[in-house]
């Protein structure tokens, strides 16, 4: 292939990501064997069993009553969408599942015996992506497979948050809120994964040390998401707001009493503050380096 052509088929590829794994099944489909694609292949049927699911799908939670839905619908009207699935080294009757798991898994409960495919050669960084950006559009992810999806991008495509904004045809602010839901403690992650708080929640608690706890709370209250935003810029005024003044004499006058010099307290706030202590002569300092250093 010449350096064109090879540009040229990253371009589509690209293309493809933009709008779905959808269009793409629907380009697989439409395409003849005559046409010379070497990789493209039309639509077929494969027996459920010689698909397998890719053990690096975003997605990994799958309702039982989500999945039962469409088992009832396929067994009415059948799988009306191929499932897009790549060959594997294990033989010809074993395929990889690029993007159609939930699909494959409700055949499988509508008791199908085969299911329509397009079959796609691709690498496992390609197939990796596409199963990715497919979920992400399709929101079929949860905010913590989103976030996780999101940065397997970044880390395994070199993707740049704003790249993969547009590529997703989500805003940049998006995209970066969902990532830094990682930094969530791994309690809190299982409540988004498990639907009992929203992203909108969770984010009100990315950096806060006591996460777990305020998640807890804000389940058990039933808080909204303008609640907990509350709560949270009052606990960091709260925390950020500097000690009254009377408090600084108080402490002002304890220490000069105990060091027998006059003493100053500059706080400021939650950045630290300064402790000044005036001496007239060396003994007097000295005197203050051995109570410091634990000397009588």
């Amino acid at each position: 292939m010449s350096a064109g052509e090879t540009r040229k088929a990253e371009e589509s590829r690209h293309r493809g990501l933009g709008r779905g794994l959808s269009a793409l099944i629907g380009e697989e489909a439409d395409i003849a064997p005559s046409r010379g694609e070497g990789n493209a292949r039309p639509q077929r049927t494969l027996p459920v069993a010689w698909l397998h699911p890719n053990p690096l799908q975003p997605r990994k939670s799958f309702g039982a009553e989500e999945l039962q839905d469409l088992a009832n619908s396929i067994r009415e009207k059948g799988v009306l969408q191929p499932i897009l699935v790549r060959p594997t080294a294990k033989g010809p009757e074993a395929f990889e599942i690029v993007a159609g798991e939930r699909r494959w898994r409700a055949a499988q409960l509508a008791k199908l015996h085969d299911v329509p495919v397009v079959v796609r050669e691709l690498s496992d960084a390609e197939s990796l992506e596409l199963a990715i950006i497919e979920n992400v559009q399709r929101a079929d992810l949860n905010a913590i497979e989103e976030a996780a999806a999101y940065q397997q991008l970044i880390d395994k495509f070199g993707y740049k948050q704003e790249q993969l904004a547009q590529e997703l045809g989500k805003s940049r602010s998006h995209v970066a809120n969902t990532v830094r839901l990682l930094k969530l403690p791994d309690a809190v992650q299982a409540f988004i994964r498990d639907g009992k708080l929203s992203a909108g929640h969770a984010r009100t608690l990315v950096g806060d040390p006591n996460a777990e706890a305020r998640a807890r709370d804000i389940i058990e209250q039933s808080l909204n998401v303008r609640q907990a935003e509350h709560r949270s810029k009052k606990k960091k005024t709260k925390s950020t707001q500097p000690a009254s003044n009377a408090d600084i004499r108080a402490l002002e006058s304890g220490l000069s009493e105990i060091l027998g010099l006059k003493v100053q307290i500059a706080h400021k706030g939650s950045t630290g503050g300064e402790l000044r202590i005036a001496y007239r002569t060396l003994e007097q300092l000295d005197d203050v380096i051995q109570r410091l250093s634990g000397g009588t």
